[in-house]
């Protein structure tokens, strides 16, 4: 019988003032028996209106289908055609913005969680998947990938899929991009991330760390290798400041420096000895999911009070309205409606304070949403002794300049069409290389979509 609750079955979570001191997973995932009930309530569109919001086209009906017989592995196997990644979507994709956005359970009721269900069937299949993954026979075609992130690991499982020898080369010690230094353990554990790269190793993909394309190999000398094409997925790296005084001063730190010392270089396990300010009072600047992990995470570091100090309210908070919801209950203060002007420091040059304005809210900009205006003369300060800027991020100039005939816009970001082909032949971009920074879904798609630009263009060349 299909279930025609209006609500979703909650997911099970530890509780807020147990899991804000621990850097263990925050949601603890469905029961099968939960998994069966919430795909009960799918009601199997003739249009698929959820499959549209999707942007790597997950067949969203037919894996739920699966989830309500209590077929766990046909449901997998249904995800796999279009995801490479689906342990890592199910946790961190705004589904409510993109395939349950869509749901028309949501009309009158909370739509199907279908990330919720994503998530169930992907770690079901890690415990329990027995097949094992063939590499395809190789086409003797070799395409090279550029950043291990989202893009360019989605890129590299389609090309490896369709037989290309696919190489990726990471400017880090370990795959994963933003899915190992920006997003902490609590919301995606490293070891999913981990299998789900092992997963495309097993396909044929070689990932080779500690390559930095642009300083060690040029993406010229990447053709002159025998690589065919080469796709950019090399993501927006690096931070954006607000360039107001006191930001040189010792205690301030890029949500990008701050999140990767404690994610990829585990600042927050014991018997690492990697440097990192064990802060009392932290002011976070921003209001995306990046602002929202760093401050989860400052308090995880210890803190005693963490600030969001944001310039718009609530309503504009660019940040998943459940990373907000998480904060709040692990007892994150907001500071909505202020922005800083300046960073105090004390004799030593160490940050005491932070001096921010109240704002108000005028008309809307460019970006749709009202814009903020200062408040004449309502200066203030909050004590702090840590500042963390989650402001943006921008790609890393390194392969522009470095590669002719490959341009960029005026913010940094490789200038691509819409199959990902970028201004130098042979050469195909995607995700926060050519965005600026975006979702981990999006960027996956933009892979998806150069994978088969790619295969076009070599095939073409052959003709």
């Amino acid at each position: 019988m299909p279930n025609m609750s209006l609500k979703k079955n909650p997911m099970p979570e530890q509780a807020p003032d147990v899991r804000n001191k621990n850097f263990e997973e925050v949601a603890l995932g469905y029961t099968a028996e939960m998994a069966v009930d919430e795909a009960k309530r799918c009601l199997h569109c003739k249009n698929r209106p959820c499959v549209t919001g999707c942007p790597v086209n997950v067949r969203i009906p037919e894996f739920i289908a699966r989830v309500a017989e209590g077929d766990f592995a046909g449901a997998y196997r249904e995800i796999a055609l279009t995801n490479s990644l689906p342990a890592v979507c199910g946790r961190v994709c705004p589904q409510e913005n993109q395939c349950e956005g869509k749901c028309v359970r949501g009309i009158k009721g909370e739509p199907v969680g279908i990330g919720r269900l994503e998530r169930f069937v992907a770690d079901w299949w890690m415990e329990n998947g027995s097949e094992e993954l063939t590499r395809p026979a190789s086409n003797g075609h070799r395409v090279a990938v550029v950043g291990a992130g989202p893009a360019g690991l989605t890129c590299a499982g389609d090309l490896a899929r369709m037989g290309y020898e696919v190489t990726v080369f990471e400017a880090l010690q370990t795959a994963g991009g933003v899915l190992v230094y920006g997003i902490p353990q609590f919301r995606l554990p490293k070891e999913i991330v981990a299998r789900e790269v092992g997963a495309l190793e097993k396909l044929g993909v070689e990932m080779k760390p500690d390559m930095v394309i642009g300083k060690v190999d040029s993406v010229d000398e990447l053709f002159e290798q025998g690589y065919e094409a080469v796709f950019i997925g090399s993501g927006a790296g690096l931070p954006s400041f607000m360039n107001i005084p006191g930001e040189n001063l010792l205690g301030v730190y890029s949500a990008n420096e701050y999140l990767t010392r404690i994610n990829l270089m585990k600042a927050y396990r014991e018997g690492y000895d990697t440097p990192i300010a064990r802060s009392r009072r932290v002011a976070v600047v921003g209001g995306g999911n990046v602002a929202m992990d760093a401050a989860r995470c400052a308090k995880r570091m210890g803190a005693e009070e963490v600030y969001i100090v944001y310039r718009r309210s609530e309503v504009e908070l660019p940040a998943r309205a459940e990373e907000v919801h998480h904060a709040k209950e692990e007892g994150i203060l907001f500071q909505l409606l202020r922005n800083p002007v300046q960073i105090l420091g004390d004799e030593n040059g160490r940050v005491r304070a932070i001096e921010c304005v109240e704002m108000e809210l005028g008309e809307p900009d460019a970006s749709g949403r009202r814009r903020p205006i200062e408040k004449q003369g309502s200066n203030f300060t909050i004590d702090v002794d840590t500042v963390i800027m989650a402001i943006g991020t921008s790609p890393n100039p390194l392969i522009r300049s470095t590669t002719t005939g490959l341009e960029a816009n005026k913010k940094g970001c490789l200038v691509a069409d819409e199959r990902g082909a970028t201004t130098k032949p042979g050469v195909f971009a995607g995700g926060d290389a050519v965005t600026g920074a975006a979702t981990v879904i999006l960027a996956m798609g933009a892979g998806k979509t150069a994978a088969q630009s790619i295969d076009a263009y070599i095939q073409s060349k052959q003709q």
